[in-house]
Parts: structure tokens; sequence; C-alpha cells
């Protein structure tokens, strides 16, 4: 993996400036204004809708002020560490965040465009965010969180190595039902 700083975007004024990560296949990076359209394509999958606190219904004005004011305030803030991933063609594979929870302890979010599943692009845009949590952010623990049912998601977590702590009943609502979620730790290798 290769590590770049990135150009502070529109908004960025202080925080941590954003990075640039290249793994074997991946581009990870800011997203841009012109990411837009992709990522309201992606956030159209009735999955990501359902597991992921994106809006239900996916508006194409929740995918510019994801692109455009979310992610850059979440680095601006040094809270939310949000990189897009992309093939070399341009292709969007899907979000990938790092959340400060407390000193030292990050929760590891993420979703994946439904064409790009199944290529192992998750897992390798997944492994470069934790790899880059622990050496950059000095991170000593990540965290995972799914809502029960998110086998993918918690196939992938495991795959990275997280390893399931429990079940926390009825944690959240989505869409008015509650709803139980799975938590995995990975602590620094």
């Amino acid at each position: 993996m290769t590590v770049v700083p990135a150009a502070p975007g529109p908004g960025h004024t202080s925080g941590m400036k954003p990075v640039t990560l290249r793994t074997e296949r991946l581009l990870l990076r800011p997203f841009a204004a012109a990411d837009a359209d992709a990522v309201y394509a992606a956030c159209q999958d009735p999955d990501i809708q359902h597991y992921t606190p994106v809006p239900s219904p996916f508006r194409y004005e929740d995918a510019e002020k994801y692109v455009t004011e979310t992610a850059p305030q979440g680095w601006a803030t040094d809270h939310d560490h949000i990189l897009g991933a992309f093939l070399d063609d341009g292709s969007l594979v899907g979000s990938f965040c790092l959340t400060r929870l407390s000193q030292g302890v990050y929760e590891l979010g993420y979703w994946a465009a439904a064409e790009q599943r199944g290529h192992g692009y998750a897992a390798e845009a997944a492994r470069a965010m934790c790899d880059w949590g622990f050496a950059a952010l000095r991170a000593h623990r990540l965290e995972w969180w799914a809502m029960v049912g998110n086998t993918a998601s918690r196939a992938l977590a495991e795959k990275l190595g997280f390893v399931l702590e429990g079940t926390l009943r009825s944690r959240s609502l989505v869409h008015g039902e509650p709803h139980d979620w799975w938590v995995g730790g990975l602590l620094r290798p």
C-alpha cells in the first residue's frame, strides 16, 4: 500500500489532511463533486439502503451532500476519514471510512457497489484502511458493527481478522423497527 497526502478539498479547514492510498488494484482517494453520479447509482441498491446509515430513499441531493460536505467535513474535524475506492478505469468500488470513537479506537465502515462485489475489491480496500488506521491514526483497536443478517459484511470483517465479540439486542431502529447488531474487534498487530 502506498500513502500519498491529498490536497485539501473545498471546505477543508483543519483536522487531518485527506490521504490517497494505492493498493495493487485500487485507488482510495477523497471523494470529489464529480463522484456524485456514481455514489447515487451505487446507493440505489436496497441492501446499501437497508444495512447502512444512508438515507432511504437515497436521492441525488444525498449523493451530492455526501461527496461535497459529509466526506470533507469528516476529514476537517478529524472524525470521519472517508475515502472512495476506485478501479483504474475510474469505476467506483465503494466507500470506506474510519470513524473515531475514542482515543485510539476507530470504527471501520464500508459499502460496496453491487456490481463490484465478489471480486475481492472491498477486502483489499478495507485492509488498506485498517493498515492506514493502525499506522497513521495510531489506532490500537478497530471496531466493526453490522446489523444481524448482513452476512456479507460479517464475512468481510472476519476475512480481515475481526473477531466477533457479541450481539447487541435491539441496538438501533432501522426504518422504525429495532434490530440486533453484531460487533467485532481487530487489535493492532
